[in-house]
């Protein structure tokens, strides 16, 4: 499943100004960023089931484990607003060099932290470089290929990689701390950093462009959600505090973004109907999914006493089926609309959802296995329509804005659910999962009612 790629093929590319490649860099070129979408994506699931093991080594109990994923998480989603603009200006090869090299030496940083506040620390490192990576490498794929048709098969290909990163990250994440150590999922990205700098020498230089920068917008967006997690997974008087402040930070963030000329989040975007919508439905897909994970990789080991590699194959069978389900969502958002299938996708994703309120401790692993399936199915089935459908109700010069708030709004939701599960589960995990599986359910059942407010085929562009 795509669960970060919401881009739109070539409608989206601007002219290269000359810098098509020639001979065999578009090809390197088109490694290299498809090594980094992947690379970035990979590091957003890949950590799940290794938390086990980095409690085990490091200690910090369940909201120790919480800021190891969110910390990576909200760094990447609140500053993915802002570095779109920031690798025009710098150009996309610089960017992309800059992010990757400190995402590298953030990853060495991560695999050799002594303690959780240092592996905390640095997988903030990591995702604001994954937020310059990710704009950076799309730029760069777009500017190797100059003819439309070739530009459009070459971004699918980079969005493939990255669909298949997050699918694969648990079964990695398994295999490696199993095989290794917990520390192994963070050093195995040191040589494919490397490899990408390498390949960035054939790369052409990009040109740099003007694009003005929200900084207000930028900083409060980034105290807000911060204080609004911190509240969340601390609790108590500091989490009070910090709710106190995240309000105050909303609200400064809102009246900010109505009075800059070139706002962070134009807040006129979501009174289009098909962009609250198709927002709406991203986020709680990525409530259901990344936080599905994140609390049976858990129950895999700490309920059911199974090993990080048991648990990281138990994702196989529902990760297997995403990437064809994507294609084939692709395909009938083109024959019938966005509608039917982000309907079906978030209907079949809560039953799924809802089947799984019966397993226990007790529940043989296999069968959790399977009862995962339906939920991720239906995600996947969900999230290239409501991405199409985002991208067809703007003007193509507002696509990149678009499909900037919509990626960031859905890793946005994702941490947060996270923060609010892991706090579920750890006053009682069983009672707790059920519940976040409630929850998870409820969210999606709404934005499928509001899914059915559609237009037709395609929502009509303003």
């Amino acid at each position: 499943m795509s669960m970060n790629q919401t881009l739109k093929g070539d409608e989206l590319a601007p002219s290269t100004g000359g810098l098509e490649p020639k001979g065999p860099s578009a090809a390197l070129t088109l490694t290299a960023g498809l090594l980094g979408f992947a690379l970035v994506c990979l590091d957003a699931s890949i950590v799940n089931v290794a938390l086990p093991a980095m409690g085990s080594s490091l200690g910090g109990g369940m909201s120790g484990l919480q800021w190891v994923v969110d910390a990576y998480t909200l760094a990447f989603a609140a500053l993915m607003l802002s570095t779109g603009a920031f690798s025009d200006r710098a150009g996309a090869s610089r960017a992309y060099a800059l992010g990757t090299a400190v995402f590298t030496l953030a990853s060495a940083a991560c695999g050799l932290a002594p303690n959780l506040p240092a592996l905390i620390g640095a997988r903030v490192v990591q995702g604001v470089a994954a937020a310059v990576v990710l704009p950076a490498s799309l730029s760069l794929v777009r500017q190797a290929y100059a003819d439309p048709a070739r530009r459009a098969r070459a971004v699918a290909v980079w969005a493939a990689g990255g669909s298949a990163a997050v699918a694969l990250g648990p079964v990695v994440g398994g295999v490696l701390t199993t095989a290794w150590d917990w520390r192994g999922i963070f050093f195995v990205n040191l040589p494919v950093g490397a490899l990408i700098l390498v390949l960035l020498l054939r790369a052409p230089r990009s040109e740099r462009r003007p694009a003005p920068l929200d900084l207000p917008g930028q900083v409060t967006a980034v105290v807000a959600l911060t204080a609004l997690t911190f509240a969340v997974i601390e609790g108590g008087t500091a989490g009070w505090a910090a709710l106190a402040v995240a309000v105050v930070a909303a609200a400064a963030f809102l009246r900010v973004e109505a009075r800059r000329p070139h706002p962070l989040v134009p807040l006129g975007l979501f009174r289009n109907r098909t962009v609250a919508v198709t927002v709406a439905a991203g986020a709680a897909v990525s409530v259901a999914f990344y936080s599905m994970v994140f609390v049976f990789s858990l129950f895999f080991q700490q309920v059911q006493g199974r090993s990080a590699l048991q648990a990281g194959l138990m994702f196989l069978p529902m990760t297997g089926l995403i990437a064809v389900t994507n294609v084939v969502a692709g395909k009938l958002a083109g024959r019938h609309g966005a509608r039917l299938p982000m309907l079906v996708g978030q209907g079949l994703a809560v039953a799924g959802l809802l089947a799984m309120l019966y397993v226990d401790a007790g529940t043989p692993p296999a069968l959790v296995a399977v009862l995962l399936v339906p939920m991720a199915l239906g995600c996947a089935l969900t999230v290239p329509p409501l991405t199409a459908a985002m991208m067809d109700a703007v003007p193509a010069e507002r696509a990149g804005l678009a499909a900037g708030v919509l990626n960031a709004a859905r890793q946005m939701a994702g941490a947060l659910g996270i923060a609010v599960f892991g706090a579920l589960i750890s006053d009682g995990f069983v009672a707790g999962m059920r519940l976040s599986l409630v929850i998870s359910a409820a969210l999606l059942a709404v934005t499928g009612l509001l899914s059915f407010r559609l237009a037709g085929p395609s929502a009509s562009r303003p």
